[in-house]
């Protein structure tokens, strides 16, 4: 018969091995992973809407793999096939989030072609799991390009035959999770030595004013996103206040020149600065897009101040 004390060793023996005894069962994690328990998060645009599961399948692919990631939205409501649209929005988005971030991005236009997936890491220590067709172009070009790999591990693939024409759900959303679940970089596949790249168009200034394009709508509003850059604009010699005379189109608008939509009554329009900086021309509460009829992409030409325009179409009231 065991002592009293023989029993309390025994007992508090075997609760020093049991957490040990359990850690033993649990498989290994990545390395990097070992070394920190926070996630980061994946960044997730696509042009697949939402009347459809594509995203809530991808998601599920994501959770699959990576069951404690943190999932968040640019859109899924990029213009269908619109990789200018798509790079103009990660473009915007990428500088308020970390280093470690994973941007998910598929718009596709090229699925099932010869066109590379690809992983990319920026200087800026970001990720981005997307098709080689451009879309990353002004990311690299404002933070540097570190490293790119083309996604050919098939253990980062959705484990069954791959489809021609959802590779978001066989090949993108799995890469995603396997590096926002710690996995190195190196492990995607081999470097890429030259991305495509995007060639946006860019407005001009000349001695006579700056020619750019409606590039975009700032939806719901219906304002107009332009892209000519707001310091650009102030080269003209505009002041707040002033009159400005423009052309989309070739059609010419006379818009006041403000600094926020209220300095206009509701219902008038007005040419602004953007949050981005660009040159934008909305309607205080109203869509200048639907009542000019006006889409992108649209020719715009805004002369230096003092320069004429002879027709002139006035918001209507």
């Amino acid at each position: 018969m065991l002592s009293r004390g023989s029993r309390m060793y025994r007992v508090a023996a075997s609760l020093l091995f049991l957490p040990l005894a359990g850690c033993s069962r649990q498989p290994a994690a990545p390395a990097s992973a070992q070394a920190s328990s926070a996630r980061p998060a994946i960044v997730f645009m696509t042009d697949f809407g939402t009347a459809n599961d594509a995203v809530a399948i991808c998601r599920g692919v994501i959770y699959g793999i990576a069951p404690d990631v943190r999932i968040t939205d640019i859109t899924h409501q990029v213009t269908p096939f619109s990789i200018e649209e798509a790079s103009r929005f990660l473009y915007g988005v990428t500088p308020y989030y970390p280093e470690g971030t994973v941007f998910l991005v598929v718009v596709d236009p090229g699925v099932g072609t010869s066109r590379k997936a690809i992983a990319v890491k920026s200087r800026k220590g970001q990720y981005f799991i997307l098709p080689d067709n451009g879309v990353i172009t002004p990311v690299l070009d404002r933070d540097g390009l570190e490293s790119a790999r083309e996604i050919t591990n098939q253990h980062w693939m959705i484990q069954a035959p791959l489809s021609s024409t959802f590779h978001g759900r066989d090949i993108f959303s799995p890469a995603a999770a396997h590096l926002a679940e710690g996995w190195e970089f190196d492990l995607v596949g081999p470097p890429v030595q030259q991305l495509v790249r995007l060639t946006p168009k860019t407005s001009v200034i000349s001695a006579k004013g700056i020619e750019g394009e409606v590039i975009g709508l700032d939806d719901p509003y219906g304002s107009l996103i332009t892209d000519i850059p707001g310091e650009d604009f102030k080269q003209l010699g505009y002041n707040v206040g002033d009159k400005v005379f423009i052309q989309i189109n070739k059609k010419a608008f006379a818009l006041p020149y403000a600094k926020t939509f209220m300095d206009v009554p509701v219902g008038e329009a007005l040419l602004y600065i953007d949050s981005r900086g660009r040159v934008g021309i909305a309607v205080n509460q109203g869509s200048y897009a639907t009542r000019f009829n006006i889409r992108p992409p649209a020719a715009v030409f805004i002369p230096r101040k003092g320069t004429p325009i002879n027709v002139v179409h006035r918001p209507a009231a």
